[in-house]
């Protein structure tokens, strides 16, 4: 607001701030008012602008369009000034005192939904449906909406579940042709390594990796890629553990597909002289027992109430029961000072890993008496991956976890380790991993569901010794949105999760990491129409 008085004291202006209206204008003649009326006027109005200030500020921040003349702000003002208040809203607010109310109670019995929101205001205009009947319509179609959402959200949990839990038929078929190629072709059958080779398997001035797996393609993968970013790859022993089924299709890949001058040993389980059931009892409940068979094979839609559990609890539940838990060749890592005596340090892959960088450092890493040297997984952002402790993997309403586990100790990744074997053999790491896996079987696995790492994360409890991150970036098979700059970088990248890149629920714009090390030119590779996406 403005007050302009003239010079010549014949009129008083009042106009607004933008001075595009003129609220107020007085004009005085000089010889009919006084100074002192002039005096009192200005006074009286000096009193009565802040009001008027005050209305008009109301009027603008209530978002009322800007008035353009003295005619349009006495309508807006005028009912205020009388006392009066602007009703436009009522409406609103009656349709608020609905939908509370329409939420609080049932939706009637046989309410019949349209199909699409056309359809729902066509309904509308054709019978006249009141403000309380569209509301309730309007709940019931949402609440419809969710429930097929939901539903469908649970479908794709089960379907990607299957998918990861299968195997590809183009891996299949590269299996059973190199199996078949084992039996027909000495070539596929020679020793490896070869004879003069055989001291290096249990020399320790090499850099010793260990591998245990049944799919051929991804253990291709793990061992050409770290022979390719290796600095010195005569250096590099490779001990491949395979299962018996697979033993004949891996040693034909390897002796037909030589990564010289690295060194590759492949071995079946069945090849092991320790591993015997006298030694490993527990690994063979696990195989064996009934309802622990049922838990990882069975159904595993029966028995749960989806209404009580969210799409998020419901794929941790599908991934706690994959069927490579109960493998045997997933908990061969437990038992590495027995299956090679003769070893010192050894690094342990998984297989869905790749290595991008030299990892001789690796074997330089002073692990101050620590057995295991890995990446810990509490102090990232991320829900799935790196922001994990105790209390993610146990269940501490039960009477020993309670009793002997701290539910905020910082958790740590199996897929890329580093093992003092030496440290190992002094320590009863086993013997504790065995004794509270027997535990959780007599428990009927209500200690923890997930895998082989609980028993790890007790067994080598005090045992670990943190390494850079950067040695190991997990959690490629479980999000998408991985940093690329970051997977780039790192020396080792898992893609841990069941979006595996030689499954089609792979993530694509992260499978190209893993496909440039697949030898799509292999007559092998191409007769099982393996290719290249």
């Amino acid at each position: 607001m403005q007050l302009h008085v003239s010079p010549s004291m014949r009129s008083i202006t009042i106009s607004s701030n933008n001075g595009f209206i003129d609220l107020m204008k007085i004009k005085v003649a000089a010889r009919h008012i006084s100074y002192r009326t002039l005096f009192h006027t200005i006074l009286i109005l000096a009193f009565l602008l802040p009001f008027a200030f005050i209305l008009t500020a109301l009027v603008t921040l209530e978002g009322v369009n800007k008035c353009s003349s003295f005619d349009c702000l006495g309508r807006r003002l005028g009912p205020r000034l009388l006392g009066r208040v602007d009703d436009s809203g009522r409406p609103v607010k009656d349709f608020y005192k609905i939908l509370n109310q329409v939420n609080t109670e049932e939706i009637p019995d046989g309410l019949k939904l349209p199909d699409s929101f056309s359809q729902l205001v066509s309904e509308m205009k054709n019978n006249q449906y009141d403000a309380k009947t569209f509301a309730f319509m309007l709940r019931a179609m949402m609440e419809k909406l969710e429930k097929e959402i939901r539903e469908s959200k649970f479908s794709e949990l089960m379907n990607k579940h299957f998918a990861a839990s299968s195997i590809p038929k183009g891996i299949h078929c590269l299996s059973l042709r190199l199996t078949d190629e084992y039996s027909s072709n000495a070539h596929a059958r020679r020793q490896l390594p070869s004879p003069e080779l055989l001291p290096v398997l249990s020399n320790n001035s090499y850099h010793h990796l260990v591998l245990s797996t049944d799919n051929i393609l991804a253990a291709s993968v793990v061992v050409t890629s770290a022979v390719q970013s290796s600095l010195e790859p005569e250096k590099i022993v490779f001990h491949i553990i395979t299962d018996k089924k697979t033993y004949a299709g891996m040693h034909s890949w390897f002796a037909l597909n030589s990564v010289s001058p690295t060194i590759v040993e492949v071995k079946g389980v069945h090849q092991f002289d320790w591993l015997t059931r006298e030694n490993v009892p527990v690994l063979e409940a696990v195989e064996n027992h009934n309802g622990i068979r049922n838990y990882y094979h069975g159904n595993h839609i029966a028995g749960a109430n989806l209404s009580d559990t969210t799409p998020r609890t419901f794929a941790s539940k599908l991934l706690s029961r994959s069927p490579k838990y109960i493998s045997l060749l997933n908990h061969l890592r437990i038992y590495l000072p027995e299956l090679f005596p003769n070893l010192d340090k050894v690094v342990f892959l998984d297989d869905d890993v790749v290595i991008q960088r030299d990892l001789s450092p690796l074997w330089e890493i002073d692990l101050w008496g620590k057995v295991n040297g890995a990446v810990e997984t509490c102090k990232g952002e991320d829900e799935w991956v790196m922001s994990k402790h105790f209390r993610n993997y146990f269940n501490f309403s039960h009477p020993l976890i309670a009793k002997h586990l701290d539910p905020d100790e910082c958790a740590w990744a199996y897929g890329m380790n580093v093992f003092d074997l030496r440290a190992w053999r002094k320590t009863n790491i086993r013997e504790t991993y065995n004794s509270w896996l027997k535990e959780n079987l007599k428990s009927n696995l209500t200690m923890w569901k997930l895998g082989t790492l609980p028993p790890a994360l007790i067994a080598f409890k005090g045992h670990i010794h943190p390494i850079d991150p950067s040695w190991h970036m997990l959690g490629l098979g479980y999000q998408s949105k991985t940093n690329i700059e970051n997977m780039k970088r790192a020396a080792v990248i898992h893609y841990n999760g069941q979006s595996k890149p030689w499954l089609q629920i792979g993530f694509e714009h992260l499978r190209p990491f893993w496909t440039k090390y697949v030898n799509y030119s292999n007559d092998f590779v191409r007769n099982c129409h393996i290719l290249e996406s």
